[in-house]
């Protein structure tokens, strides 16, 4: 067993390709960490690993750049499978694994975890993955479908082990495991190792090479924690309301996925924040610009995954928003400390759905700070702020500016119009105000959040069938998170107008995000808003007939997921919702195998 403390040391030293190297390079890594420096030599020589380090330590890099290593992007097969206890962390060893390999030509990808539907995973599948990563409950049901075929995999990795098996999982890592070929290279990570996950390392690793990391005391940043319960408002709305109640230099928002990064930043950007996005698709010079016009203040608001995020310490940075939670408890604490350092104060307010409360718990722990409620500003305030912002541009203009010119156009104005100053000045300020009211509108009554369990709550490998008639494995029906929805209800009251719009499926578009665009751009009730019909790259709307023209103008410059929408007026038949197929208990899932 080797157990050191000593300092990291270079990437180039580790026996890596150049493709790998110059990836690591752009994006900014400039040393490896001690379970990198330790773990990356035995596995590039095929060796099995037993890895003992804490969550946040770099444990995805040091299995993902060997695999990456020795993989074949000829072959259109698997060849490394990665198991992990929740998709959020799947997704995010996905999105890692896929930024390290942006150098590597044809190499594919596919994520699986439950509360998704089959259908897009599948696809995944069929186009050749080389690399799989997944929850145990969905990788068991694609190995049951034959849909995930393992015989040309090389290379398997068990994640956070100790925590798959406090979920339950034990029975179903086994399981897996047991289908995989007889040479399969195997690296096991956990940050604890309980006589289980010693039983399973015994049993499935060949002669592995225990690396133990200690781990390390970190300092306590000042930093003032917050938690937003979601409901009522959706996300967007609570980032414009924190970025207008709370002083702030330069914030950056942690989303879960590349996509994100921009959707998120586009929205702000449409209500007039200075916005960038910072994702793994960017090459070094795209994202050092990123990160200077936040330095030099040309932007104020930066949208980015962990990955890309790695590293960054810009002083600018007092408020950091966790739009979604990590997909571990260590990566919050990375994430936080993006603010705070040095002795600087800083803010973090993470928004956390009823059903994540509980990491609030774990944060606190490895913070031995306390996570605050925090309450938004209501619209009554919000309004205040506004008209005292307002005013005190008016009077500073006033004080500062040579303003005779301009008096005399209104008083000019006055004269030939018979109307008072104070009308002009009420409709100068109405004109002032179009894209932000002084006046917001009324929050939505909050919605009862439906039951939704985390891939956590599966057991093992039992009540698959029982399980499976209510969702899958973590209880949620293949449709999302929410289930199966009823069809929205067509006003009758409205002539309603077929649209075109020049974003569809392929470019990752999804029915809400329409609903939001829309709504959002024009600032239009989604009562209004009727059927919509998704194509590959075009999608159908309903809207109301006779829409004014400066809404239509303002309609064909929005994008959603970097496509502008281009909307027009369609001669085609009016897209119809289509009510979901009630599922039955065989519906989705095949017969347990004894």
């Amino acid at each position: 067993m080797t157990d050191i403390n000593n300092a990291p040391v270079g990437f180039d030293t580790l026996g890596l390709p150049e493709n790998l190297l110059s990836a690591l390079v752009a994006l900014g890594f400039e040393s490896s960490t001690p379970i990198q420096a330790k773990t990356i030599p035995p596995l590039l020589a095929g060796k099995d690993v037993l890895g003992e380090a804490q969550t946040g330590t770099g444990k995805t890099a040091a299995f993902g750049l060997p695999a990456l290593a020795k993989l074949d992007v000829s072959i259109k097969k698997p060849q490394l499978m990665v198991l992990a206890p929740t998709r959020e962390l799947a997704i995010q060893v996905a999105e890692a694994i896929e930024t390290f390999a942006k150098n590597m030509k044809g190499l594919k990808v596919a994520t699986l975890y439950g509360g998704q539907s089959y259908g897009p995973q599948f696809q995944q599948l069929e186009r050749g993955a080389q690399v799989v990563v997944g929850t145990p409950g969905r990788l068991m049901d694609h190995l049951r479908r034959k849909s995930l075929k393992l015989d040309s995999l090389s290379f398997c990795v068990l994640d956070e082990a100790d925590e798959m098996l406090n979920m339950g999982f034990l029975e179903d890592i086994e399981w897996i495991l047991e289908h995989l070929p007889k040479n399969t290279q195997m690296a096991l990570f956990s940050a604890t190792m309980p006589s289980q996950i010693r039983k399973v390392a015994n049993r499935f690793l060949k002669d592995p090479e225990h690396i133990k990391i200690a781990a390390v005391k970190k300092e306590k940043a000042n930093i003032t924690q917050y938690a937003w319960k979601v409901s009522g408002i959706n996300k967007i709305t609570a980032l414009e309301r924190i970025a207008e109640s709370i002083e702030y230099d330069a914030m950056i928002i942690f989303v879960r996925t590349r996509n994100d990064t921009v959707d998120v930043a586009e929205k702000l950007e449409r209500a007039g924040y200075a916005a960038v996005a910072l994702n793994g698709d960017m090459n070094q010079a795209q994202r050092e610009r990123t990160v200077d016009q936040l330095k030099s203040g040309k932007s104020s608001i930066l949208v980015a995954t962990d990955v890309v995020a790695r590293g960054l310490d810009i002083p600018r940075i007092s408020l950091v928003i966790n739009y979604d939670l990590p997909g571990d408890n260590e990566a919050y604490v990375h994430r936080i400390g993006r603010t705070g350092r040095a002795g600087r104060e800083g803010i973090a307010i993470s928004f956390v759905r009823p059903r994540e409360m509980y990491s609030l718990r774990h944060y606190e722990r490895l913070t031995s700070g306390v996570v605050k409620t925090y309450e938004l500003p209501s619209i009554q305030e919000i309004g205040k702020a506004r008209i005292e912002r307002t005013r005190n541009e008016l009077v500073t203009a006033v004080a500062e500016k040579d303003l005779a010119n301009m008096r005399e156009i209104i008083e000019a104005m006055a004269a030939e119009s018979e109307l008072s100053m104070t009308d002009l000045a009420a409709a100068l300020l109405y004109q002032k105000q179009l894209n932000q009211p002084l006046q917001p509108k009324e929050d939505p009554k909050p919605r009862r959040e439906s039951r939704d369990r985390d891939d956590s709550r599966g057991r093992g490998g039992r009540n698959d069938s029982r399980r499976d008639a209510r969702g899958d494995r973590n209880g949620r029906s293949d449709r999302g998170e929410r289930g199966p929805r009823k069809p929205k209800a067509v006003r009758n009251d409205v002539d309603w107008q077929t649209y075109r719009l020049e974003v569809g499926k392929e470019h990752g578009a999804k029915p809400g995000d329409i609903v939001g665009a829309i709504a959002n751009e024009i600032s239009l009730d989604s009562s209004y808003i009727g059927a919509i019909n998704l194509h590959d790259r075009h999608s159908f709307v309903q809207l109301p007939k006779g829409m004014p023209e400066k809404s239509f103008t303002q309609l064909k410059r929005v994008k959603i997921r970097r496509q502008s929408l281009e909307i027009s007026v369609s001669d085609a038949p009016a897209p119809m919702e289509r009510t979901p197929r009630k599922r039955t208990e065989r519906a989705d899932r095949p017969r347990r195998e004894n």
